[in-house]
């Protein structure tokens, strides 16, 4: 069953990698008959948060957080795409992030984490898993981490061997399972 999935870029560096990782990202779930949207925080500029989408006045948000929450609301589960910084997650994910909060509740994320390094940014990944879960949005169980990440994508995302290989379709099918069953028990409603 086809499912509507945006992936979210948290970087805004100039020579950022992870445009590579989140185009690839895209292209996965869009070969598994997915309707993706990629969010790039360079075509969806923020400010710094001083308000969430919810505390505005119905139709009074900033253009661009009214495009956002189309796509948040109407997503089944969420890919985010994040690099480390500083054994963190990067700044411009985190504030693309909290301008929301009701719009990920009871649906569910995967995290593809990436660095230059040997660790493909799973220091990140774990703070993030917190914040998603107090989000409403809590992550699957299973991480895609891509180490060296630059050397694993071209430009347009296809990887240049055989990795990420088989691992990043059980991870799919993972984030599948999930939020198939989350989308059955939603429409029988949820908590309140």
């Amino acid at each position: 069953m086809s499912l509507n999935i945006p992936v979210i870029l948290g970087s805004v560096r100039r020579d950022r990698i992870g445009l590579r990782v989140a185009r690839y990202a895209t292209a996965l779930l869009e070969s598994r008959g997915h309707q993706v949207t990629l969010v790039d925080p360079v075509e969806y500029p923020l400010p710094l948060l001083d308000r969430m989408y919810k505390e505005y006045p119905q139709g009074q948000a900033p253009d661009v957080l009214e495009r956002l929450a189309e796509i948040i609301r109407a997503a089944d589960a969420y890919v985010i795409v994040s690099a480390e910084y500083n054994h963190s997650i990067p700044p411009a994910l985190a504030n693309l992030l909290d301008h929301f909060l009701e719009e990920y509740f009871f649906k569910p994320s995967a995290i593809v984490c990436y660095s230059a390094g040997a660790y493909g940014g799973v220091r990140a990944a774990m703070q993030l898993r917190a914040m998603l879960a107090e989000m409403g949005m809590s992550s699957i169980p299973s991480l895609l981490p891509l180490p060296k990440a630059h050397e694993l994508f071209d430009e347009d995302g296809r990887p240049t061997g055989d990795h990420p290989g088989p691992g990043a379709t059980r991870f799919v099918a993972e984030l599948e399972w999930y939020a198939e069953a989350l989308r059955v028990a939603r429409r029988q409603g949820t908590p309140s």
